[in-house]
């Protein structure tokens, strides 16, 4: 069942010469075989004609560029010549749906040549020596391969290399497509904070973001978090009634008709005005984030940025008297990840958490630099050193995890670096976390927006 919007989708997309080059370049890092690339069929929500929003595989609307359902693209590494099968709209699909283009009109929009029906690339994957395509991540998927195939097949280590290589540095028209999805992230941040008040629930918040999010022409680029509760990492439920003396955490993200995300987080006041105590902490999350973005450069591992942004938290809950010791040795030891549980950011583009369907350690770790094992130090999706114009996330944060604080104290953990007995005054305070996202430059980061 075609999804309603598709009709108008091409006002969405960059030239066929850009996907062009983009499919040169895969096959030319590739060299053999035939580079298999599915895009996503619809998804049911409660039976067959009521889906989902209809979601793009990134992979594919990066090589392929549209936003419609059920097609697949070939690309042959040895010639590099494409070929995009589909199968066409019905006569019921017209009348429910209105007119479509036709798979060969849809090939000929990225320099492609119609491949055929989707019941025709059967014969032609059987004719390829070798076939590379990514890991599935939908089981929709893994059963299509089975039945292509006949058999359980390994993805192509060698093709998820070169995709990553290929989409981890952004060219200039996708960063302009990134800077429109943050715009409209940033406004919905800013309608936020110019309608919040006590009394509200989480939940018109969460809609009211929402809404602007669909009103610039896509949706949201991840379930949006908007939460009191802001200690709780990714929480989702909207059922706290908003009060004053709450802070509310909105990470929330816009994602442009073209598919690229947004995603910024701000902390806001409920009651307009932090108080002395919230004004510290968030001052001090601030200060995190504009250093790590100051010291974002081509060659500098993402990694030593991180680790630059925990000591300068815990310097700062030193000075607050939560933290006691060198700031250097409790981030060594591990001891910040009470207060700053996760990683400083990760690359963002087409996803949210850019490529990390490929696998996370892939994308964002390499032979030089391997995922740390430390609590909380673990959680860091990228650690390898930064290109030029790659684009990141810089978000650091302070969180008062009331288990968490209780589980290490009985376990006496770290009291070289934590005073337990200051943190009975912060028990229900909550959590602050700041959040850009930043081209990465050679002469100086550049937040979007």
């Amino acid at each position: 069942m075609p999804n309603l919007t598709l009709h108008h989708q091409s006002n969405n997309m960059f030239s066929a010469q850009t996907y062009t080059d983009r499919r040169q370049k895969l096959a030319e890092a590739i060299t053999e075989g035939l580079i298999l690339l599915p895009g996503n069929g619809e998804a049911a929500m409660n039976y067959t004609g009521n889906t989902y929003p209809f979601k793009q595989d990134s992979n594919f609307r990066y090589f392929a560029g549209h936003n419609r359902p059920d097609l697949v693209l070939t690309v042959d590494a040895k010639s590099g010549e494409s070929y995009l099968y589909g199968d066409d709209p019905t006569l019921d699909d017209i009348v429910w749906m209105g007119e479509q283009p036709l798979v060969k009109e849809l090939a000929e929009r990225i320099g492609a040549r119609h491949g055929g029906r989707l019941d025709q690339l059967e014969p032609a994957l059987s004719r390829a020596t070798t076939v590379h395509f990514l890991p599935p991540y939908r089981e929709e998927r893994r059963r299509q391969l089975r039945a292509w195939f006949g058999t359980d097949r390994s993805p192509s280590k060698a093709l998820i290399r070169a995709v990553v290589e290929l989409r981890a540095v952004k060219s200039e028209e996708e960063i302009a497509e990134m800077n429109a999805a943050v715009r409209t992230s940033l406004q919905m941040h800013e309608a936020a904070h110019r309608n919040l008040q006590a009394g509200m629930t989480e939940a018109e918040v969460a809609g009211l973001i929402e809404g602007l999010a669909i009103s610039a022409g896509g949706r949201l680029a991840y379930p949006a978090i908007v939460s009191r509760d802001g200690h709780i990492l990714h929480n989702h439920h909207h059922s706290n009634t908003l009060r004053d003396g709450d802070l509310l955490l909105i990470d929330a993200g816009a994602e442009s008709p073209s598919g690229y995300a947004g995603d910024i987080t701000r902390t806001f006041p409920v009651s307009g005005e932090l108080t002395d105590k919230q004004r510290a902490v968030y001052d001090i999350v601030d200060r995190a984030k504009t250093e790590a973005i100051a010291a974002l450069a081509p060659g500098k591992p993402y990694r030593e940025i991180h680790d630059a942004s925990a000591r300068t938290i815990a310097a700062g809950l030193k000075e607050l008297g939560l933290m006691k010791g060198d700031p250097a040795a409790a981030v060594e030891a591990g001891a910040h990840a009470l207060f700053y549980p996760h990683g400083l950011g990760h690359l963002i583009g087409l996803d949210v958490h850019d490529m990390e369907d490929l696998g996370e350690d892939v994308v964002g770790y390499d032979d030089e630099f391997r995922r740390s094992t430390l609590f909380g130090t673990r959680n860091l999706r990228l650690g390898r050193r930064l290109r030029e114009n790659m684009v990141v996330t810089v978000e650091p944060g302070i969180y008062f995890i009331p288990f968490l604080t209780d589980r290490w104290r009985e376990g006496g953990k770290h009291t070289d670096f934590i005073n337990y007995d200051a943190l009975a005054a912060y028990r229900d305070f909550g959590g602050i976390r700041l959040e850009d996202d930043v081209v990465v430059g050679a002469a100086g980061a550049r937040v979007l927006g």
